[in-house]
């Protein structure tokens, strides 16, 4: 007789149905210690034998659950996942005691019969039940369990809408377990109420781990893929009708890649593929979407997040079906324009409606508590503003607008929204809006690369599951990750450029390492103080220089040592006639030498009369001073010998050298010739009138006050990021508009470049034909410091929007309680 074929579960399958048989294990493990302890807190005797009975039972008969448990699981599972008709043969009939399901007639379960007992179907309304509260609790397990299950039964040739680890099968397989244990429908009660509950606890836990297995085995979700709505104006690779209407992201994408082929030949990353690994490591993501470059839910690692705390489930799902539903009803007609904006179309094109607003009894109706509505209330009002505010571009205010929901979401469950700056989901939407602003033109490419990629990743928070915190920390990376290529690609010769600053940054780094070593090496000398700080500060930047032209062990850098040895031994006190007579016939010499030095690395004139100033007496007071010991002297010789003797610092001494603290005045700057400083646009300090005061610039606003608190709504307790003033110089950022008064005028600057020291900031103005500032460190503070550059917003727009939103509610409340 031929043999019926087999058919196997798939190996990760498998393994899942056997996590779930180990969590059955467990819960009677636990329902076992459970049923003791609640024996011995019960106070009515009744109660306690019928607990005390239960457990000795299960206690009893644990093996008999397991095994029960098993075989009513594999036998659901086969029959969910083989051939439609097909009969089930136990586990272990076989030779193994993996699940098989032999192809032959169909089954006579109790389903198919026309008359049924009333066990059978009481059994099925608890597994039913028990399937409905597991699934309220596991909501977003199993909801990501689903993606991969369906996506490896349909590779396994089965049906993508079975899920043959849904939570009925577990509470089927739970009962026919208990029945195996005990007759008596009492003790059965106990056990299913004490069971479920052990299961329930369990199970969340169970199916996020199933999930990690199923990733980690190389599944690739199925439900990760973009969902497709009719009216959705962008759909991205992933399932059917992926293709991008319109003018898509794809094609401004490559646009500008193709830029970057004809100029450096090197691919800046916009939209990279999925072979950019790097980018995705930065928390960027290809813009294609392919389930391949995620990792969870919306671009989350698949493992449970922080969660934006806890919102009433009826308002949650108000939320959500709005967010799935109306907010891309006015995308459809954006996503046409994505590769066409300019400033007429963008402000032809109307903005989307206040949906908060527009919803705002149906929600306050969901939520069941007071503040809940002033929440409602105040977001709504907030949209209002940001929708209205003049420095945010309409195109970026159209996409902002699709967060409204998610926002709510955020303000509603996590106080944090409303008293913490730093708050991921306001400085997702801050970060969108300061660097939209920074564009002039939304016709030219670099500004439609930036909005698609601001449009893709607002699609995948909105689609995605935008109640978990890490979803805006990630997306907020990839955006930052993304402005800096974009911001490269837009500066002119921006390769070169940077190649020049990196190395004169590297060049003033080792002068200040240098400085610090020799400073540690010389603070025990006995000598002048002015004077150690010379040899250590200013002196260490001549033997570098000489030892650049000449190399370290050359005939010049080696004199150069002597002079430095020679300058310490000049202040020192002169004992005998012969010494003094020495000192005074080598002091020319030395002079001369010290002026060779200090003219090798351009030290400036009045820095070198105050050093004469201070040597002189030095040298005047070693004459008449009484001698001292000759041997200390000839020690403390040596000992400054040494130190200028020791290797000098290398690139490579930079690796491994700790953060260095902003040079001062007396450690220069590096130096460039007449033909670097035009190559990037080097803005010396000498081009700008320090004494003039600046012209009050016209087109900035005043910071906004904050708003009025509102009861139950915490303040912002950090202080606001700095827009003006000496502390602004430490807070500039890669993408975002400025105000620079340059040439005695006011002119919008984008920053495009800092060096990794942030010694050198590379800033870019104008059209078409950009043109590049460059300024160091000490420029950037003494513009800052003086009022000639102030950020081009007064506050970040989320500050701006809920100053506004308190006042104005604020408003309507005195008005209507003095009416």
């Amino acid at each position: 007789m031929k043999p019926n074929p087999i058919h196997r579960l798939p190996a990760p399958l498998e393994a899942a149905v056997q996590r779930l048989k180990m969590a059955a294990r467990e819960a009677a493990e636990r329902s076992i210690e459970g049923l003791g302890l609640a024996a011995l807190a019960s106070s009515n005797a009744f109660q306690r034998d019928g607990l005390l009975g239960a457990q000795f039972e299960l206690n009893r008969k644990s093996a008999v659950f397991a095994l029960s448990f098993n075989d009513a699981l594999d036998e659901r599972v086969l029959r969910e996942v083989g051939p439609r008709g097909a009969p089930v043969e136990p586990a272990g009939l076989g030779g193994d005691n993996a699940p098989r399901l032999p192809a032959s007639a169909p089954p006579t379960d109790w389903a198919s019969l026309s008359l049924v007992e009333d066990k059978e179907v009481e059994a099925q309304i608890s597994a039913e039940r028990f399937g409905m509260e597991i699934s309220s609790a596991c909501e977003w397990e199993l909801r990501e369990l689903e993606g991969y299950v369906s996506s490896l039964l349909s590779d396994a040739g089965g049906e993508r809408n079975r899920n043959p680890l849904r939570p009925d099968f577990v509470g089927h397989a739970m009962l026919r377990g208990i029945e195996a244990v005990t007759d008596r429908p009492e003790t059965r009660k106990v056990l299913t109420t004490e069971l479920g509950r052990s299961l329930t606890a369990l199970l969340r836990h169970t199916y996020a781990e199933i999930v990690a297995d199923l990733r980690d085995a190389g599944v690739q979700p199925l439900g990760l893929s973009v969902r497709n709505r009719g009216g959705r104006g962008l759909r991205l690779e992933g399932g059917p009708g992926a293709e991008l209407e319109g003018n898509s992201v794809q094609s401004s994408y490559s646009s500008i890649g193709r830029l970057d082929e004809r100029g450096t030949g090197r691919s800046t990353g916009y939209g990279s593929g999925p072979g950019d690994g790097s980018q995705r490591g930065s928390g960027g993501f290809d813009i294609s979407t392919r389930p391949a470059a995620y990792n969870g839910r919306g671009g989350v690692h698949s493992r449970r997040g922080t969660q934006l705390g806890q919102v009433d489930p009826a308002l949650m799902t108000i939320i959500r079906r709005l967010a799935f539903s109306e907010v891309g009803t006015g995308d459809a007609t954006a996503a046409s324009h994505v590769g066409g904006y300019g400033d007429e179309a963008g402000a032809s094109l109307p903005l989307p409606p206040n949906l908060i607003r527009a919803h705002r009894d149906e929600l306050r109706g969901a939520s069941r508590g007071a503040l809940d509505h002033v929440v409602i209330d105040v977001i709504g009002f907030m949209f209002d503003q940001i929708l209205a505010d003049s420095k945010v571009p309409p195109q970026m205010a159209r996409q902002i607008a699709r967060l409204q929901l998610p926002v709510l979401r955020a303000a509603l469950g996590d106080p944090g929204f409303f008293s913490s700056r730093r708050h991921p989901v306001r400085r997702f939407i801050n970060r969108m809006a300061s660097l939209g602003a920074a564009f002039d033109d939304f016709g030219e490419e670099g500004a439609i690369a930036f909005l698609a990629k601001v449009k893709a990743l607002i699609h995948e928070v909105v689609e995605g599951d935008f109640d978990q915190i890490e979803v805006y920390e990630q997306k907020l990376a990839a955006l930052e990750s993304f402005t800096a290529q974009l911001a490269a690609h837009d500066t002119p010769d921006h390769d070169a450029a940077a190649a020049l600053l990196s190395e004169k940054e590297d060049q003033q780094r080792l002068r200040q390492l240098y400085a610090l070593r020799l400073e540690g090496d010389l603070k025990d000398v006995s000598a002048p103080p002015f004077l150690r700080d010379f040899l250590s500060r200013v002196w260490s930047q001549v033997m570098l220089r000489a030892a650049e032209q000449g190399g370290a062990s050359g005939p010049q850098a080696q004199r150069l040592r002597t002079v430095g040895r020679d300058l310490f031994v000049s202040v020192q006190p002169k004992a005998t006639p012969a010494l003094r007579k020495e000192f005074l016939a080598s002091l020319p010499r030395l002079m001369q030498d010290l002026t060779e030095g200090m003219n090798l690395i351009v030290w400036p004139e009045v820095s070198r009369r105050a050093f004469f100033g201070q040597l002189m007496p030095a040298h005047a007071e070693a004459l008449k001073s009484p001698g001292g010991r000759q041997l200390d002297i000839n020690l403390m010789a040596r000992q400054v010998e040494g130190a200028l003797q020791r290797p000098l610092p290398s690139r490579d001494d930079l690796k491994a050298a700790p953060k260095l603290p902003v040079l001062t005045d007396a450690v220069q700057t590096a130096q460039f010739s007449p033909e670097e400083a035009q190559r990037v646009g080097l803005m010396p300090e000498s081009s700008v009138d320090w004494s003039r005061t600046v012209d009050i610039d016209i087109t900035a606003e005043p910071a906004p006050e904050p708003g009025p608190v509102l009861p139950g709504l915490p303040a912002a307790a950090e202080p606001a990021e700095p827009t003006e003033g000496i502390a602004l110089a430490e807070h500039v950022e890669i993408g975002f508009a400025y105000q620079m008064h340059v040439d005695g005028d006011w002119k919008k600057v984008r920053l495009a470049h800092v060096s990794p020291g942030r010694s050198f900031f590379i800033f870019t103005h104008g059209g078409r034909h950009r043109k590049t500032i460059s300024l160091t460190q000490r420029m950037l503070a003494r513009l800052c410091e003086t009022g000639r550059l102030r950020a081009f917003e007064s506050a970040y727009l989320i500050e701006r929007a809920t100053a506004r939103a308190r006042r104005q509610l604020a408003a309507l409340a005195g008005g209507a309680s003095a009416s």
